[in-house]
């Protein structure tokens, strides 16, 4: 039996029907069409399926969708702005070269954006040790670690 389910995706409004087995992960990519939200594991491991729900960093794929009606999800298509322009963050990625294939980059922005909100000034450790929740299997984690430390740097000097 389905059930309707109401979230706001990226500021948008968005409601369903649902069976109550569907997966957060799968209904992101399938309802909206938001495909940036990555399914690897399917086991909360790899990290590639985070999302911010209500501005925490959530693994998509241990969550149910119903378990998200009447709440605020972030994917990665809801952080640039509304003009297209790339968030500060996607930016000090692509400068610092932090990604290469790109599957996993979306699990780490915004896991880094979900632990920046709470913990604005990081440790260069405090930065490797929430990396580690996101598995990246192209790169060394050395220029996401300098892309994360680029990023708190420049926000912390604009203030």
């Amino acid at each position: 039996m389905k059930q309707d389910i109401r979230v706001t995706i990226n500021g948008q409004r968005i409601g369903a029907d649902v069976e109550p087995r569907m997966l957060l992960s799968d209904f992101i990519r399938d309802q909206p069409g938001l495909t940036g939200t990555h399914v690897g594991c399917e086991h909360g491991v790899c990290g590639a399926c985070t999302v911010m729900v209500d501005g925490e960093a959530v693994r998509s794929c241990l969550m149910f969708a119903v378990q998200a009606h009447d709440r605020s999800l972030t994917t990665v298509e809801g952080i640039a702005d509304d003009d297209g322009r790339l968030h500060p963050l996607q930016v000090a990625f692509r400068e610092a070269h932090a990604l290469q294939c790109g599957f996993c980059t979306p699990g780490f922005l915004l896991s880094t954006l979900s632990y920046l909100d709470r913990h604005p000034s990081p440790s260069d450790e405090e930065i490797r040790e929430m990396l580690s929740g996101v598995l990246c299997r192209c790169t060394g984690y050395d220029n996401i670690v300098r892309a994360v430390r680029q990023y708190c740097d420049a926000t912390a000097a604009a203030a």
